[in-house]
């Protein structure tokens, strides 16, 4: 549905901005300085539900890599630890450990933290958390974010969180940055 308010670029307008940014009408990124730069950053948390936000380190590491015009992938490599975007305002982010409780709660039964019948993916001393891998079903594993002129391009309150739902311990977050 056509709105004055949300009105997008037509495509010759959009071709035209785009052929002065070094980028064929149509969408095709032309040239040889394309770069893609990837960091893996540790990150420790220190309690969980825990919410941190990784946004000033996604910022700097946008900066680093030189990319101008492109996007930052941010991946977790955990299946109990999760990337969203979303305000960093401390009732909301109450709120948002609240509803991850009422979503599957640490207290009910989950086969996975059954260690007499489960006999797959076993760590020694293995603590419970089929409570944080369903958790995590709901929020995700990666978010991706334009990049224009060197900065990603976030809301006015949005910010990149990383979301610990197990227990605290190390994790690592993959950043990658692509463009030109």
């Amino acid at each position: 549905m056509y709105s004055e308010n949300a009105r997008g670029l037509s495509s010759v307008e959009a071709g035209r901005i785009s052929g002065l940014n070094g980028v064929t009408p149509g969408g095709l990124t032309t040239g040889i300085n394309y770069r893609v730069f990837s960091k893996i950053v540790e990150v420790i948390s220190t309690d969980a539900p825990e919410l941190i936000d990784f946004t000033d380190t996604v910022i700097q590491l946008v900066a680093e890599s030189g990319v101008k015009q492109g996007q930052v992938s941010i991946y977790s490599t955990h299946t109990t630890f999760s990337v969203v975007i979303n305000e960093n305002e401390p009732l909301l982010l109450q709120d948002m450990e609240h509803f991850l409780e009422r979503v599957a709660p640490k207290d009910i039964y989950y086969g996975h933290n059954d260690f007499e019948v489960r006999t797959v993916s076993m760590r020694p001393n293995e603590c419970p958390n089929g409570h944080a891998h369903c958790q995590h079903m709901v929020l995700g594993t990666s978010e991706i974010v334009p990049v224009i002129d060197g900065n990603p391009l976030l809301g006015e309150f949005q910010r990149i969180l990383l979301v610990e739902l197990d227990e605290p311990k190390p994790r690592q977050v993959a950043v990658q940055v692509m463009g030109l």
